[in-house]
């Protein structure tokens, strides 16, 4: 299953953003999917402003990744790493980055143009998939669980409809 909102607004967004960043635990991969300007890189401030890291986040196009230090439920230090992958060529890139090390560690990690991962995008994860809606301000928001191979094609509900 998946939770589906049509924002009308960037505030709304982030809105979505900040209450769906209240259900993630250490180590969730959140995989973005969506045009160029759907809205990814303001859902990833929403989640970065859930955590205190709302530091300059931006998207780190050029530089591909940006680290922002957050603080989780337990009161201890979270880093949230916000990879943007659109002007990644190969894997080997996404290897030198140290993908592996923050994907599946006990941060929260967010990729925009998840597409470029291929094969290496985790098996358990969030998708979070935005579109353009019907005015210009408008934004359809998807967001599915997905689980590991032990359960494929199960997914979670992540919270209700706006």
């Amino acid at each position: 299953m998946s939770e589906e909102y049509v924002t009308h607004s960037e505030e709304e967004t982030l809105a979505v953003a900040r209450v769906f960043a209240g259900g993630l635990e250490r180590g969730d991969v959140i995989a973005l999917w969506g045009e160029l300007g759907a809205g990814k890189t303001r859902f990833v401030k929403g989640v970065c402003e859930a955590f205190g890291a709302n530091r300059n986040v931006s998207s780190p196009s050029f530089i591909i990744l940006n680290r922002y230090q957050g603080t989780g439920r337990d009161g201890n230090e979270l880093l949230v790493h916000h990879l943007d992958l659109y002007r990644v060529r190969s894997a080997e890139e996404i290897y030198d980055l140290g993908f592996e090390e923050f994907a599946y560690g006990d941060g929260i990690t967010l990729i925009e143009w998840a597409e470029q991962l291929g094969g290496l995008l985790p098996q358990k994860r969030y998708d979070v998939r935005l579109s353009y809606g019907e005015h210009d301000s408008d934004r359809f928001i998807r967001i599915t669980r997905v689980l590991d191979s032990s359960t494929a094609g199960q997914s979670a509900t992540v919270s209700s409809r706006s």
